[in-house]
């Protein structure tokens, strides 16, 4: 049970660290310097490196593993995927979701919209549409949209949404709101895949100003 634990102890740090980008895309990760580290044995480490690598957030390399990169391309499959995925999200949110979850949608709406910081806003943004997920009641889904979103994280780490854009996802967060209160799985679908393909030419714009990239 102490080698489950430390672990998932390990995988919860080292995903914490990739995703907030303490690592850089394509950086060297080494099991004795994590272990050093987060203060937790080798093979714990190990173990997590392993479940990092199956979630598509670092690769093997010759004298370990290292942080995923990806390029444009990657980024419009994975969107691909997304709006698909997410949009049946949606639907599904509009058929099945219970009060609390519409509740906690709302909720996540509201506080959002009395927020100025563009960083904080982009933070609840995220976490409504993890609620969003949620009440959709589909666990495989939930799975998937879950490791997509945070490869989409670390391969476009900067922020590509201005305050125009910002206002214009809450427009169409309160449309998808709308449409769920209303048990209305078509509209949900339809607004929620706009709202995507919006996002996806944003993060593409971003991958086009600063220049080609290439997976390292």
């Amino acid at each position: 049970m102490l080698t489950v634990a430390a672990t998932g102890r390990a995988y919860e740090l080292l995903r914490g660290d990739v995703l907030a980008g303490v690592f850089e895309p394509g950086a060297l990760l080494l099991e004795t310097a994590l272990a050093a580290r987060y203060g937790i044995s080798r093979t714990p480490v190990r173990e997590a490196l392993v479940r990092l690598e199956q979630d598509g957030l670092l690769e093997r390399a010759a004298r370990g593993y290292r942080v995923c990169s990806g390029t444009a391309q990657d980024v419009l499959d994975i969107y691909e995927a997304r709006v698909a995925l997410e949009g049946e999200a949606a639907a599904g949110a509009a058929a099945r979701c219970t009060d609390l979850d519409l509740a906690r949608l709302l909720h996540i709406h509201e506080v959002t919209g009395r927020l100025t910081d563009p960083a904080e806003i982009r933070k609840l943004n995220g976490e409504w549409h993890v609620a969003l997920w949620q009440a959709s009641r589909n666990r495989t889904i939930f799975t998937l949209l879950t490791r997509l979103t945070a490869q989409l994280r670390i391969y476009d780490r900067a922020p590509h949404e201005t305050t125009e854009d910002l206002s214009k996802t809450r427009q169409e967060h309160t449309q998808v709101l709308a449409a769920i209160t209303a048990r209305d799985p078509d509209a949900a679908r339809a607004h929620l895949t706009r709202h995507l393909v919006r996002s996806r030419e944003l993060r593409l714009a971003q991958f086009a100003r600063s220049g080609p990239r290439e997976a390292i």
